[in-house]
């Protein structure tokens, strides 16, 4: 055996294979050496084996096929009689490896590796590898990568939408120091993991700001969950956060259903309204929160779930605590991190910048002409009280957006009560009948040409007016017969 190895890789002679006797039956170790040659025959890139000297000792057969020679006969040879620009005989001498080089056969270039041998301290052969019959191969390998990581980000940003998260702290509009003060307090907020309840009267972007944490936190990859205390039926609360198992009540799913709170692993909680949840649920709660574990309803089994908690209240849960409507331990729980926003009428500089990052929205999402609003708008939302907050001037400028022509908020194309609420600011006279009847008149006719797609027989027919009465109406008015584009 030993021999027919040394005449096989022998020295710079040139050898000769010796075949195998068939005829004698194959030991374990030759079973084994004919595998190894099948695999280095199978592998798809070329492969070269030099001894010390440069000499050839491996040459498999695809390399053979691309080159256009016959493997065996390589055997024995020099490298740079078989190899055109051959490195190997080089890196033998240096022992450093080339690993990706460019090299050039037979008018390609090709990306090739050189791998120096090493027993005992000293070189014994070098591994060459043709890594790709062509370049292009690399550049379509680069393409590839390029595509993948491409999918990748519309993945991300796909993942992102599908978890319900709307808003970032770019989506908080306003100038105020109590904005930029409450934004900040937020984005550190952000940055850890701890419980944080968010206060204030309804409509002033509680959720905004719930959504913008888990946005901007190292959560934002995992779901953001949102329950609704008020909106779920006392009788389902416990199923719905916790979960149930198969036959846990009348009406159950057949294979069970999990809960909010498992749904929400690795992610956040968000429990809007929390000031309504039923007492008889606040030690659950608690509980919940501060082991991170739970059993759904019907179960014994520990369910174990890693999630942050934002709650969030419109109520005044000091006095509900004080009422006994409330449990303080849940309360020192929610409250790590309080973050209480401010009513639209105490930020007035605010108001503004808020009722343009919402028209901006609105025209985008509704695909329209971009639309501004003129001074009088301005002055008129600014020095109204805005009982609902935010919320309500969003519901203002949609209804104003359905109704304006051109590309202008103008103050007749407010609801009334803010009209009024600006003549009786400017001059301290409400504006007179008539005037409140052509405007009333001119917002009806609007809505009902734009309800009608500008038919204008059904349009009368909404107003109960005669066909011709509307085009009179519409000439005084000054609104166009079509709408404009």
């Amino acid at each position: 055996m030993k021999t027919a190895a040394r005449t096989t890789i022998g020295s710079a002679d040139k050898r000769q294979k010796i075949k195998p006797n068939r005829r004698q039956p194959k030991t374990g170790l030759r079973r084994q050496l004919e595998m190894f040659e099948r695999i280095f025959d199978c592998i798809y890139n070329g492969i070269m084996v030099t001894d010390a000297n440069g000499y050839v000792t491996h040459f498999n057969k695809p390399y053979g096929e691309f080159l256009g020679l016959d493997p065996a006969e390589q055997i024995g040879r020099h490298c740079t009689e078989v190899i055109e620009n051959t490195r190997m005989h080089i890196v033998a001498q240096t022992g450093k490896a080339e690993i990706n080089q460019s090299h050039l056969i037979k008018g390609q270039n090709m990306v090739v590796q050189r791998i120096p041998i090493w027993r005992e301290g000293r070189v014994i052969g070098v591994f060459g590898q043709v890594m790709f019959k062509d370049v292009k191969d690399v550049g379509k390998l680069a393409k590839e990568l390029s595509l993948l990581e491409s999918k990748v980000k519309l993945y991300e940003e796909e993942l992102l939408n599908l978890r319900s998260t709307r808003y970032t702290f770019d989506s908080i509009a306003g100038q105020s120091d109590s904005i930029k003060r409450l934004k900040l307090e937020a984005l550190r907020a952000a940055a850890n993991q701890f419980p944080v309840l968010i206060t204030g009267e309804s409509g002033t972007g509680k959720e905004l700001f719930a959504q913008a944490i888990h946005h901007a936190s190292p959560r934002k990859m995992n779901p953001f969950v949102r329950i609704n205390c008020a909106a779920i039926p006392r009788d389902l609360l416990e199923s719905e956060l916790f979960g149930y198992e198969k036959g846990a009540f009348t009406g159950a799913s057949k294979g069970g259903k999990p809960g909010k709170f498992e749904l929400a692993r690795q992610g956040t909680v968000f429990l809007d309204e929390i000031g309504d949840l039923p007492l008889e649920m606040q030690p659950k709660l608690l509980r919940a929160i501060e082991d991170k574990e739970f059993e759904r309803v019907g179960a014994t089994k520990i369910i174990q779930s890693d999630f942050r908690i934002i709650a969030a209240t419109n109520r005044n849960l000091d006095d509900m605590i004080s009422a006994g409507a409330f449990s303080k331990d849940l309360f020192y729980r929610l409250n790590v991190i309080p973050l209480d926003i401010p009513p639209l009428r105490e930020r007035k500089t605010d108001i503004v910048p808020i009722a343009g990052h919402l028209l901006n929205l609105m025209v985008q999402e509704a695909n329209l002409p971009a639309v501004k609003m003129d001074k009088e708008v301005e002055k008129g939302l600014k020095q109204y009280g805005w009982p609902g907050n935010v919320r309500e001037l969003s519901n203002v400028l949609e209804r104003a957006l359905s109704a304006i022509d051109g590309d202008t908020i103008c103050l007749q194309d407010l609801p009334f009560y803010l009209q009024r609420n600006r003549h009786t600011t400017l001059d301290g006279n409400l504006p007179s009948l008539k005037d409140v009847q052509s405007r009333t008149e001119k917002e009806a006719i609007r809505y009902a040409l734009k309800a009608s797609n500008y038919n204008k027989a059904r349009a009368a027919r909404e107003l109960g007016i005669h066909r011709t009465l509307l085009y009179k109406k519409m000439k005084k008015y000054r609104i166009p017969l079509a709408p404009e584009r």
